[in-house]
């Protein structure tokens, strides 16, 4: 590889994001309070910490971002989100809520948190192609 090659090269963090719908088919969204997006609406989710695996690294995510306890399952699809000076490799992971806790609060670096069906989700402030991502893989909510 040749040096100019190696100037263009951007370290890729792995992340994760968490699909998580309630018994009504509302999507988990939290206002995020770090960038990338900071004060926009997304998917919790967040860097994967070393030895963890994604799913032990979303689990952890959406306790720390809303206070649920959620498993994690299958992957549902893959996206690249460019920060500054580095790019942000994100596994979105199906979750399924577990226990009797169902109402989010916020935490860690989310401002806010709650379940939304598509009418609210479309009236809020999203991330760059959020919707149309969550769209093209089947996951918006009812």
């Amino acid at each position: 590889m040749a040096a100019a090659d190696r100037d263009d090269v951007r370290p890729v963090v792995p992340c994760v994001g968490a699909i998580v719908h309630d018994g009504a088919r509302r999507l988990l969204v939290v206002r995020r309070g770090q960038d990338p997006g900071r004060g926009l609406w997304s998917v919790p989710g967040g860097r994967v910490e070393p030895g963890e695996t994604f799913r032990e690294a979303v689990e952890r995510e959406v306790l720390e971002e809303t206070g649920l306890r959620v498993r994690a399952g299958h992957e549902v699809g893959r996206i690249r989100i460019a920060g500054a000076g580095i790019d942000y490799d994100v596994a979105d992971l199906a979750c399924t809520l577990v226990g009797d806790d169902v109402e989010p609060v916020a935490g860690d670096d989310a401002t806010d948190a709650r379940f939304v069906d598509a009418a609210a989700l479309g009236g809020l402030a999203c991330t760059p192609g959020l919707v149309e991502t969550l769209a093209g893989w089947g996951v918006l909510p009812h």
